[in-house]
Parts: structure tokens; sequence; C-alpha cells
């Protein structure tokens, strides 16, 4: 029987004055007159960042909680072109390598979803260097913590810009301009609007990329409305990854919103999803996306450990009976 592993995503409602993404603009930074005070300051609210994560972690472990995804807002300007002479890696080291350790230490697959800005299929080519330096930041810093970089990245296609099959075959011709070593931490997802799943297993059937399923994602934007078709493919993009298969899990917020996330996840939703799957993988790894956080994880347990079907492997890992 499969197990299935829950996580969450960067932040807590139970763990206070935890936040890992506290930042500081470039406005704020050109009003400091000294400006080796101010990158300090930077350094400052990076290692807090960094120390909240540690905290997180802990607060996770308690709760065998071992899917996390960071914020990748952990260093703020850290790729800012006014602030390219700023080794923010030098004095972040000891608070990183502190974190891989822990994670490490507890098995923790921790990992990061770069923002919607990160676009591998743009039409101008400034748009796609920056997106690999924000992707070679993601790198660096999983490096410094010491942590495996392989399908540690999700990502979203991008647009479409007028002609889908284009822009596929444009992420194509732009990965194979990538170094192999940021290659090899992106996996890719569906989304909501314009890449389906047939879409996105092109392109890991292509690339050799891992596909991560996002179930929510499907009900919005989907050819074929029965997924179970594509999920032999979907495991099969997983057969060359250290990781196991992971999905996305969130509720529609509601009819009219129905592209947006819920606070929690409904419990017959996750349900019917695990029994489709149950047993073709030996652990599904479901990130909840749900505004709710680490509550949404603890509301969904709480309504699984009532379910007969459902046996509870630990305080946040259940499989089917």
């Amino acid at each position: 029987m499969t197990v299935f592993r829950f996580g969450y995503v960067a932040m807590s409602k139970h763990v206070k004055n935890s936040s890992p993404s506290q930042t500081m603009t470039y406005t704020n930074f050109e009003q400091h007159k000294d400006r080796e005070a101010a990158i300090r300051r930077l350094e400052k609210i990076a290692n807090t960042n960094i120390e909240n994560c540690i905290r997180l972690l802990k607060h996770n472990q308690a709760f065998d909680i071992s899917l996390f995804r960071l914020s990748s807002r952990l260093i703020p300007l850290a790729n800012h072109e006014e602030l390219a002479d700023w080794n923010y890696l030098k004095h972040t080291k000891e608070s990183l390598r502190e974190l891989g350790n822990y994670a490490r230490d507890k098995n923790m697959r921790i990992g990061f979803h770069p923002d919607h800005f990160v676009v591998l299929n743009s039409l101008k080519q400034d748009i796609v260097k920056n997106s690999v330096q924000v992707l070679k930041l993601h790198y660096d810093l999983l490096k410094a913590m010491g942590i495996n970089t392989m399908h540690r990245c999700v990502l979203h296609v991008g647009g479409s810009y007028g002609n889908k099959m284009e822009a596929l075959e444009r992420f194509i011709d732009n990965w194979g301009r990538i170094s192999t070593r940021i290659q090899q931490t992106i996996i890719l997802e569906n989304d909501d609007k314009t890449y389906n799943v047939e879409d996105v297993l092109y392109l890991c059937e292509k690339l050799s990329v891992p596909l991560v399923f996002d179930l929510h994602h499907h009900l919005a934007n989907h050819e074929q409305p029965d997924w179970m078709i594509y999920w032999e493919r979907i495991i099969d993009t997983w057969k060359n990854s250290p990781l196991p298969v992971k999905v996305h899990l969130s509720s529609p917020k509601s009819d009219k919103e129905f592209r947006s996330h819920a606070d929690y996840v409904d419990g017959d939703f996750f349900i019917d999803f695990a029994k489709k799957v149950n047993g073709s993988v030996p652990q599904v790894d479901c990130m909840i996306e749900a505004k709710q956080k680490d509550e949404a994880l603890f509301k969904l347990i709480r309504d699984l450990k009532e379910r007969k079907e459902v046996e509870m492997v630990d305080q946040s890992s259940i499989r089917l009976l």
C-alpha cells in the first residue's frame, strides 16, 4: 500500500514571529547613507529568515512533518543588479548549513517553488537570463545547505504568447542553453490556465524531468477530465529521481473562485485521489497548498483519523486499509 506523506508551504499559523520572508526593498536600502551598514542589515534579515526556517523545521519534527517548502525570499535583494558585489553566501553560510544539516539529519524533504516571474519560455531573452539567475540562486542556496540539489525546484512552464506549441518548443530550446546542474534542480508542474497535464508531460518526457501533478489545477485546466489516464506516465517521469513522487494538494475556494486555494483541504477530495493511486507507488509526498498552512495539514489529519479506511503511519503520514 502507498504511504501518503503531508507537508505545507513556507509559513506556520502556529509558530509565532517565524516569518522566513522578511525583506528590505532596494528603495529602503538606498535610503541608508552607509552602504556597508545597509548590507549588514540585509545579512541580519537573511540570517533571521534562515533561523526562522530552522524553527519551523523543529516545529515540523515535533509533528512528524517531513515535507516542507522553503521560502524563495530567504535572502532579500540577493540577485539585485546593484548588489552584484555582495557575497551573501559568505555571511549566511553557517545558518544555511545548520538548516541543511537539520533537514538531512531528520530525513526531511525540503525544496523551493521559485516565483511566477521565473519564465524559461519567454520571448524576451533578458527575462530568460534573469530567470536562470534566479534558478542559480536557488541552486547555490541548496549547495550551501549541503542538500542534494536534484529535483528541488518546482516550476510552471510559463506563458503561451499566442501560440502554445511554439512556446513549448521555445522552452525546449532555452532548456538546452541552461547548465546541466541547473536543469537537474527542476521539476515541472501543470498549471490552472495554460499548460495542462498533457502539455507538461510532453516536456517532461522529452527532457527527462519529473512532473509534479496538481489535481486542483487539472480540474481547472484539462483536455481529458479523467486524470488517471495520465497517472502511469506521471509516475514514469520520476523513475530516475532520488525522491518519491510529489503532488500538490489543494481544494477550490468556491465554485465562483475555483482557481483560488481554499483555507483548508477537503478530506473527501483527498480520499478520492488517494484511493485512485493507492498501490501504484510506495510513497506519494503531498504538498498542501492552503491558506491556513500547517493548520490546514493538522485539520486534514484530524479528519482522516476519523475514517475507517485510514491507518496513521505517524502524526503526518497515512495509508489506506
